[in-house]
């Protein structure tokens, strides 16, 4: 069984810089790292294929430099890496962004195999918009299984997998057939320590490096900023409120007390709450 995992390199979330004119992320001399929500996805694309057989193949976008991260994932055990590397990516939003990515997994599948299963984290802490993984889906025509806790069953004979998926209020469990595109949680699994062996094939394997011509993507007044609707107004931290916390002391008082307190304080700092609430007990 041929997995392929979609990975990122992301800026440190701690050291983020925003360019003041294009309110783009700014990458040039901020510590990368892998995605953290993908190592989940391509710990249980590991696991897959040490039960089932088969191989791993970890796909990334970005410049040159993101080819640390393939790298790393191979001394976790993935057997393939690729890289999609383009001026013409810079700048790209979540729908670029998944244009690119599924013409390279489309050429993926054409060169080292079909694929059944392509994998990502449930979103990236760089974005966080969750979008980039279903676009694929939409794009290649993958049944989609989002926020996946766990992989309940797969027949790859039958071509069906089944999966337990979180939801509000509890978990589902949903049942489809491959090809499909599945986004890991975080905490579902726990990466591990890759061999000495991978170490070592990690350091000397190639990466596959392709261009935009080399991924099959011709129209590239849809990769890039050209081919992102998305646009930032502006960027901002937010202020740091000037009122203190108020803490109740609990200390010896029943439920009911601590109750009246509670409220008594909010309308005392907050009138207009409890005018309106009157009003609205009152039918008006």
């Amino acid at each position: 069984m041929h997995i392929v995992v979609c990975m990122k390199q992301v800026p440190d979330s701690a050291q983020i810089r925003v360019h003041p004119v294009t309110n783009t992320i700014m990458r040039q001399g901020v510590p990368t790292i892998i995605n953290p929500y993908d190592l989940f996805a391509l710990e249980e694309a590991l696991r897959l294929r040490d039960r089932l057989g088969g191989e791993v193949t970890v796909l990334t976008m970005g410049p040159v430099m993101a080819e640390e991260s393939l790298r790393k994932a191979l001394t976790f055990g993935a057997d393939r890496a690729v890289l999609l590397t383009d001026r013409a990516f810079a700048g790209s939003d979540t729908l670029a962004t998944s244009f690119a990515l599924a013409a390279a997994l489309a050429k993926i599948g054409r060169e080292f195999g079909e694929v059944p299963i392509v994998f990502t984290g449930k979103q990236t802490i760089d974005g966080d918009t969750a979008q980039v993984g279903p676009g694929i889906a939409k794009r290649l025509g993958l049944n989609q299984l989002t926020y996946v806790a766990r992989i309940a069953d797969l027949d790859p004979a039958a071509g069906t997998i089944t999966v337990e998926r979180r939801a509000e209020g509890g978990m589902q469990v949903l049942a489809t057939r491959m090809p499909v595109l599945i986004t890991m949680l975080e905490g579902v699994n726990e990466i591990r320590r890759g061999s000495l062996d991978d170490a070592y094939r990690a350091a000397r394997a190639p990466v596959v490096r392709w261009s935009a011509a080399d991924a099959g993507i011709t129209e590239l007044a849809r990769c890039g900023l050209k081919g992102s609707p998305t646009i930032v107004k502006k960027v901002f931290a937010p202020q740091a409120r000037a009122e203190k916390v108020q803490q109740v002391p609990t200390a010896d008082r029943s439920a009911d007390e601590l109750a009246v307190e509670v409220m008594t304080t909010i309308f005392r700092t907050r009138p207009m709450l409890e005018e309106d609430l009157l009003r609205f007990a009152a039918g008006q």
